[in-house]
């Protein structure tokens, strides 16, 4: 199993305006879809916040943009789950692991900021793609929230799509647990 964090930052740092838009970004002009098709066509699950799964499903009108693959959707309310729409706390991304760690799936963890977190918290993220955008908002939602990590990376591509540069990093891993154990590790949270 690999875990990405595929997403894109102004050159300040954030993800959106205090408002949460993303207008910055369609601003900007890129090339095609920016690699978002090379990447998103590697992708076997998506992992999100409750809130980042609000504003998407606000943004595109009910119409759910990765209806072709299986979506967690991390939250601490009871919610129905569809066919590709699951809704998980915690305890059921620690059983979600364990199905997963010895598979060759890859994992995109969309966001948001407190989801971010907890994976780089416990070390679970293993590449990072970074697209800078060469925007300044001198304020908004940071790429990343301040927290309890540290991660040593490696810098493994560059590339361009017109004024974007997408920065592609491995995640050093220092500490030689696994993925489960760490995973395994939430229960005492």
């Amino acid at each position: 199993m690999t875990v990405k964090l595929f997403i894109a930052s102004t050159l300040d740092g954030y993800i959106a305006t205090k408002e949460e838009s993303l207008q910055w970004l369609f601003d900007v002009e890129g090339e095609g879809d920016n690699g978002y098709g090379a990447f998103y066509s590697g992708i076997d699950t998506i992992i999100m916040g409750k809130k980042t799964y609000d504003w998407l499903e606000k943004e595109q009108a009910g119409q759910w943009p990765y209806s072709d693959k299986t979506s967690y959707i991390l939250t601490h309310q009871e919610i129905s789950s569809t066919d590709n729409i699951v809704f998980i706390d915690k305890e059921k991304l620690t059983e979600l692991s364990v199905n997963f760690a010895d598979t060759d799936k890859n994992i995109w963890v969309v966001g948001g900021g407190e989801v971010i977190k907890l994976f780089l918290e416990n070390h679970w993220v293993d590449e990072l793609q970074v697209t800078i955008a060469p925007v300044l908002l001198g304020g908004g939602i940071p790429l990343f929230l301040s927290g309890n990590y540290k991660e040593q990376l490696q810098l493994i591509d560059t590339k361009t799509y017109g004024q974007f540069v997408e920065l592609h990093y491995l995640v050093k891993k220092i500490d030689t647990d696994n993925f489960v154990s760490n995973f395994l590790s939430l229960k005492t949270l």
